[in-house]
């Protein structure tokens, strides 16, 4: 066997595999599509084994620094909290977790500062597991619900707290509007997003299109905002209270990317436990990982933290509300 041979059959392999890459991503169609791709990667365990129980990026510091993938993830949340400015809010405190995986934050949130969460996913099997991880003595409910049109009423809650869950929603300026309209006055949202550059100042390029067109694809999102454009709608809302606050933390989140694939290299017993079919699932992931990587250290996206305030505004439903109480109490 010679070695042209041998280039031959790896230049054939290797652009099967880039086809059936291509050909069998997951491209968002509806929210239903966003559904069963969350209760697929949640059913066979492999997305909880290797990332936790926090289905985000991790937080190794500014500047990075060496930390286990796991700890990162839940130091994410800590620094969530701080920056948002939720270590000053009382235990008891209700707190809505949009886009809640399988419950990981929620559970932090809970125990660490004593808030009463709700967690809502589109998954019902992301709801199951959720449920099935949380210990009864916390203060955490799981439910699913549609973050385009949720179920609670105007002015629900004390805070909105969401991770990495904008990119799966169609259409950002609802999404930004449900977020505001369940917090009460005087509430805080806080959120934490993947985002694309903003392509009003710097379009995307020869080689930035097509990848983006894969982070879209692969994984069942609509489309990325970026950061600016995001701060903007939710401006727009009505409900801010002064000015939307934001950050960039890729820094300090960008290690998660390539850490996520050495866990497949440190944790073996993976491969014995998931089996053939778990082991080629795993690697159908590696390219869109090293495409986040790419994307991220590039510029073309940004990992972008937004902290909003409601005004007193009333809605439409919450003066309803009030009309409704009055004509009781008479």
């Amino acid at each position: 066997m010679n070695l042209l041979f041998i280039l031959e059959i790896f230049f054939i392999l290797l652009l099967s595999a880039i086809a059936l890459y291509i050909f069998t991503a997951r491209r968002y169609q509806s929210s239903d599509s966003v559904a069963n791709s969350y209760d697929q990667w949640t059913e066979d365990g492999i997305l909880e084994f290797y990332w936790g129980e926090h289905i985000h990026l991790g937080h190794y510091g500014s500047p990075p620094r060496r930390k286990d993938f796991l700890t990162a993830k839940s130091d994410f949340v800590h620094e969530m909290v701080r920056w948002g400015g939720l270590d000053k809010f009382p235990p008891g405190t209700t707190v809505l977790d949009v886009g809640c995986g399988i419950g990981g934050s929620s559970r932090i949130l809970a125990r660490d500062y004593g808030f009463a969460v709700t967690g809502i996913t589109i998954s019902p099997q992301q709801v199951l597991r959720a449920k099935q991880l949380t210990p009864e003595e916390l203060n955490v409910q799981f439910q699913i619900d549609d973050a385009m049109a949720m179920s609670f009423p105007d002015a629900s809650f004390d805070v909105v707290w969401s991770i990495e869950a904008g990119p799966h929603m169609p259409d950002k300026a609802i999404f930004a509007k449900e977020l505001m309209r369940v917090l009460k006055p005087g509430g805080l949202l806080v959120v934490a997003d993947w985002n694309q550059r903003d392509a009003r100042k710097k379009p995307l390029n020869f080689w930035e299109k097509p990848v983006m067109r894969q982070l879209l694809d692969q994984w069942s999102h609509p489309k990325f905002a970026s950061i600016e454009e995001f701060a903007e709608l939710l401006a727009a809302t009505g409900f801010v209270e002064g000015e939307v606050v934001t950050a960039d933390w890729t820094e300090p989140t960008l290690p998660s990317w390539l850490d996520s694939i050495w866990q497949g290299v440190v944790r073996p017993q993976g491969l014995v436990q998931f089996g053939l079919p778990g082991i080629l699932k795993s690697l159908r992931e590696v390219p869109t990982l090293l495409l986040m990587r790419l994307a991220f250290g590039t510029g073309l996206c940004r990992f972008g933290m937004f902290r909003a305030v409601r005004n007193n505004k009333v809605t439409a439903n919450e003066l309803l509300e009030v009309v409704d109480a009055k004509a009781i109490h008479h």
